[in-house]
């Protein structure tokens, strides 16, 4: 009998669905034995569901192909066969909230990748290395909920990843005004340029709801909990473009930073290389050895060389020099179908069974 925690993935057949599964082939603490998506997927198995649309570089696991995929909308049933769940199911918003809470109210935590939750002023919205003690939120959320076990936690969006664990570590030095560009993959959209042939050769200037997301989430990120929710904080002041690019994984940012205390390039890098969150404290699974590295050459990072740095679950960071009209300037570049989406969901669920908020049921 396996000690690993039994996990369910919601909207498994998806792309990020998939990603889960890719991730999760060996993990070593958590096993998928159950997968739930639309009611046109249920009864097949996850083989016949996915059919030829299985997205990932590396093949199907054997281990998935024979699970009979289970209706999402049976909440009761997926929830009984599971420890906890990931969630990536596709629906309108408040379809996804009400899904979600229901799944928490069986006593089955939930850890989502959808942006559904992200302002629900009780639900931690968490990077591992940044802001850990967010979790602590959850107890409140339990008793709006009713819950012993049960809850939601939710990941950010995949575009800030590239650039917030950046001004994160830049903190002592406070950042009061921030200018990003995102160029931003085809797969933050669950597209391949199969699907997508437009996009070959082209760009896209608008993602529907990306820059207000990329403006915003940061400060919840950074806020903290006051009266049972958590409070944004009110700086750096963040503007954002977000540009759809012909990549097909990794969201490259261009940023300028305005500090209140100026730093030295120097210190800036040494910041960078030395941050390490708790998730590198506890060795966790997903987490990256490295963190943010900070590379020298004019010409990186790139995706093509770097966007897989500590299995897609690293931050890398160059071109940082001083500014006409701003403090610094600097590009960074995250995986974001990995740190910014399942494996920064995975990593989170790791956190939670470190801090005793996900255990066998």
């Amino acid at each position: 009998m396996s000690e690993k925690l039994k996990v369910g993935i919601l909207g498994g057949t998806g792309m990020v669905g998939q990603r889960f599964i890719a991730l999760l082939e060996n993990h070593p603490w958590f096993e998928v034995t159950t997968i739930a998506a639309s009611p046109r997927s249920a009864g097949k198995t996850y083989e016949e569901a996915v059919g030829g649309r299985w997205k990932m570089q590396t093949p199907m696991p054997e281990k998935v192909k024979d699970i009979v995929v289970m209706n999402v909308n049976e909440v009761e049933k997926v929830a009984a066969e599971v420890d906890f769940v990931f969630s990536a199911v596709d629906m309108t918003k408040e379809e996804i909230k009400a899904i979600e809470e229901a799944y928490a109210k069986t006593e089955t935590p939930v850890v989502s990748n959808n942006s559904a939750h992200r302002w629900t002023p009780d639900v931690p919205m968490v990077v591992p290395e940044i802001n850990p003690e967010h979790m602590k939120v959850i107890d409140f959320q339990k008793k709006r909920l009713g819950t012993k076990r049960g809850f939601v936690a939710v990941k950010p969006n995949c575009s800030i990843q590239s650039y917030a664990p950046v001004l994160t570590a830049w903190k002592e030095f406070e950042p009061v005004e921030v200018v990003a560009t995102t160029y931003q993959a085809i797969s933050g959209a669950g597209k391949t340029f199969k699907d997508w042939p437009e996009m070959e050769g082209n760009i896209i200037p608008y993602i529907g709801g990306e820059e207000e997301k990329s403006e915003k989430e940061p400060l919840r990120i950074w806020g903290e909990i006051k009266d049972g929710v958590i409070v944004p904080a009110a700086l750096p002041v963040i503007t954002c473009q977000c540009i759809r690019v012909p990549v097909l994984n990794g969201h490259t940012a261009a940023v300028f930073v305005r500090f209140r205390k100026k730093p030295t390039k120097e210190q800036l890098i040494e910041k960078l290389v030395s941050y390490k969150g708790i998730p590198q404290e506890l060795s966790l699974p997903s987490a990256p050895k490295q963190f943010i590295r900070y590379m020298e050459e004019d010409n990186r990072p790139q995706v093509s060389l770097d966007v897989d740095y500590e299995n897609g679950m690293g931050i890398s960071v160059g071109r940082l020099r001083e500014d006409s009209v701003y403090d610094f300037k600097f590009v960074g570049l995250s995986h974001n179908t990995v740190r910014g989406a399942a494996g920064g969901a995975v990593l989170c669920a790791e956190l939670l069974k470190a801090q005793g908020y996900i255990s066998k049921k």
